[in-house]
């Protein structure tokens, strides 16, 4: 579904990574790996469009997203290191922003999704009161309200808790049951389907990858 072919990525005279290709398909978690620094986040601003990689191409559906980003945009579902919540707004009013954005879940009861991601009680806050860990929950609550088949997200686990950790593991490995891709960036030992999950790790010593 999703395929880099030997991508390329250079900052400030330094190679970040060489040559790195991999595919991530239906069904499929894949974790990229390695150490701060390595690349890591970089690697996802050039797979959603906000970098440009020094050589080498990005696949979806076996075209080049650069001739198509509008249809690759519909199917993708990016959630960087910044929550991208409004901190004026409620918790509850920035599900039901999410909500307008993905109208095929218009029906959803909103009061589901704060209970499922531990925000029960917080709903009427505005989130700039919130803790790191409940905002990071609010932001990541979008992973219940779209229909994208292409999930990349950086770091989710930050100033989450073990409940929330585990509440995104199920989420993740009910996605990759339905068919979708999850593409994340995680130092977490996770506790997933090993059916599921491929594990790519970025090497600073030789600027290369190994899967």
């Amino acid at each position: 579904m999703l395929h880099c072919e030997k991508l390329t990525c250079v900052r400030e005279d330094r190679i970040l990574f060489k040559d790195l290709s991999f595919t991530a398909k239906a069904g499929e978690i894949v974790q990229i790996a390695g150490e701060n620094g390595i690349g890591k986040t970089t690697l996802f601003r050039l797979l959603v469009g906000l970098s440009a990689a020094y050589s080498g191409e990005i696949f979806w559906l076996g075209k080049v997203i650069s001739a198509d980003r509008g249809s690759f945009y519909k199917q993708l579902l990016y959630i960087g290191h910044k929550t991208a919540i409004k901190p004026e707004l409620s918790a509850l009013e920035n599900l039901q922003y999410f909500q307008k954005m993905y109208s095929s879940h218009a029906q959803l009861n909103l009061w589901d999704v704060l209970v499922t991601v531990g925000l029960a009680g917080y709903e009427d806050i505005c989130c700039s009161q919130l803790s790191a860990g409940q905002q990071r929950r609010v932001a990541l609550a979008r992973l219940w309200l779209n229909d994208c088949m292409l999930w990349v997200l950086d770091e989710p686990f930050t100033a989450l808790d073990k409940s929330g950790i585990a509440i995104l593991e199920d989420i993740f490995m009910k996605h990759a049951a339905n068919g979708g891709i999850v593409l994340l960036t995680s130092h977490q030992n996770l506790t997933l389907d090993p059916r599921l999950l491929t594990k790519i790790t970025l090497h600073k010593s030789v600027g290369d990858f190994y899967v």
